[in-house]
């Protein structure tokens, strides 16, 4: 799967994704992310890509036609995505990653300052995401926000005991929470470890497992336990 970021700063996504899991499947060959500075697609001395907005607004807005012009220079595969993050669009979720991992392209549109010139939307048709009711200063931790939790859904960019399929959310899980977990030692500080899951017995665990996840999300995601 190839992830094409239209960003200011792709030194940022670049530094991220040159670590852990990311680092692997792209030395893998299963992920691709490029970066294309839309900067470069400016056609003034200065390489201005952002202006003030007509209506007396505050701020700077980033201009259409360098964006334009990086978007339609981005070679597309057969099933791709452009996706613009911004406050205002649908909320990211663990379903949408999942969605988004079918695809071949993923082509994420990085904001800064006040935002995007409205044509950019009306011309280009992105499909609006955004990470959660906040405002970052740009919209490169969302697109790197996006490329992980996608990855992760991709086979064979996680290996076995960093398996995706037992992940809060997943269908494996119904969507819940995950249960707690525990390692070494059995006792830390008066706290122990439940004494099920040293047991051996499998289908105890699994059931105190079930138990624990519909306890937690009762009580953290109630929306999501409804």
């Amino acid at each position: 799967m190839r992830f094409d970021v239209l960003t200011l700063f792709p030194d940022i996504i670049k530094d991220y994704c040159s670590y852990s899991i990311m680092k692997r499947a792209i030395e893998n060959k299963i992920i691709e992310v490029n970066t294309i500075n839309f900067r470069d697609y400016t056609h003034d001395k200065h390489k201005r890509v952002d202006d003030t907005p007509y209506g007396g607004t505050s701020g700077m807005v980033l201009m259409a036609p360098p964006i334009f012009e990086a978007f339609e220079d981005i070679k597309k595969e057969e099933n791709f995505e452009f996706i613009m993050l911004t406050p205002q669009g649908e909320k990211f979720n663990h379903k949408m990653s999942v969605e988004f991992s079918k695809k071949n392209q993923l082509i994420l549109l990085c904001g800064r300052y006040e935002g995007f010139d409205e044509r950019i939307r009306l011309g280009l048709k992105p499909r609006e995401v955004s990470v959660g009711d906040f405002i970052l200063t740009g919209g490169e931790l969302g697109a790197l926000c996006i490329i992980d939790s996608t990855s992760r859904q991709i086979e064979g960019v996680l290996n076995k005991t960093d398996s995706s399929h037992f992940d809060s959310f997943s269908d494996d899980l119904n969507g819940l929470l995950e249960h707690p977990q525990y390692t070494r030692p059995r006792e830390y500080r008066g706290m122990k470890v439940p004494e099920v899951l040293l047991s051996g017995n499998h289908q105890e665990i699994e059931k105190f497992k079930e138990k624990e996840r519909i306890i937690r999300t009762k009580k953290r995601r109630p929306d999501l336990f409804n």
